[in-house]
C-alpha cells in the first residue's frame, strides 16, 4: 500500500498542484500531510485528489484552524495524530523532537513528521520514520514529498 506524505508546503500552489498530481499519478491509497498548510485556500487542491482520500494534522504556522477545518471536512487534527490505513497504525506529526523515540515500543508501521524541512528516511524495528522536507519550498529551495511503501517498509523522496 503506498502512502502520499506532504508536509510544509506554506501555500506554495504550484508544488501543491505538483505534488497531488503525482499522488494521483502513482495511484497512492492515502495522502498524509504533515501540517503547516498556512492558508485554508491551500487545502483546495488536496480536494481534487482523484484516487485517494486525505488526512493531516496542524503546523504552528497554520493559524486559521476553524476555516482549514471547514475546507478538509474535518480531515486535520491536532498533532501528533494516529490514523489508520489499511491493517495499520500511522502516527503523524508536525514536530518530534526524537522521531526515532515516537516509533520505539509502538504498534505504529509509519512514523510521520515535518517541521525540520529536511528529508530524512529510517527504519526503526518495524517501523518506517519518513519526513518528506518541504513541498513549499521557501527555506530550503527544494520542493520534496515521499511515497512510503507501507506492505515492504520501503519510502523514497520525489523532488516536484
Amino acid at each position: 500500500m503506498r502512502i502520499g506524505i506532504i508536509s510544509d508546503s506554506h501555500d506554495n500552489m504550484p508544488m501543491i498542484r505538483k505534488a497531488c498530481e503525482l499522488f494521483n499519478a502513482r495511484e497512492v491509497a492515502m495522502v498524509l500531510h504533515c501540517g503547516d498548510y498556512v492558508a485554508p485556500f491551500a487545502l483546495n487542491l488536496f480536494n481534487q485528489l482523484l484516487r485517494c482520500d486525505y488526512g493531516g494534522v496542524f503546523g504552528n504556522n497554520d493559524g486559521e484552524h476553524t476555516g482549514l477545518q471547514r475546507i478538509a471536512q474535518g480531515r486535520i487534527h491536532e498533532s501528533p495524530f494516529v490514523f489508520t490505513v489499511g491493517n495499520w497504525q500511522v502516527l503523524v506529526a508536525h514536530e518530534l523532537a526524537s522521531p526515532g523515540h515516537e516509533a520505539a515500543g509502538q504498534e505504529y508501521r509509519l512514523v510521520a513528521y515535518g517541521h525540520t524541512h529536511a528529508p530524512e528516511i529510517k527504519k526503526q524495528g518495524k517501523a518506517l520514520i519518513v519526513n518528506p522536507g518541504e513541498s513549499g519550498g521557501w527555506l530550503y529551495g527544494s520542493s520534496t514529498v515521499a511515497i512510503a511503501q507501507l506492505d515492504s517498509l520501503g519510502a523514497e523522496i520525489i523532488e516536484l
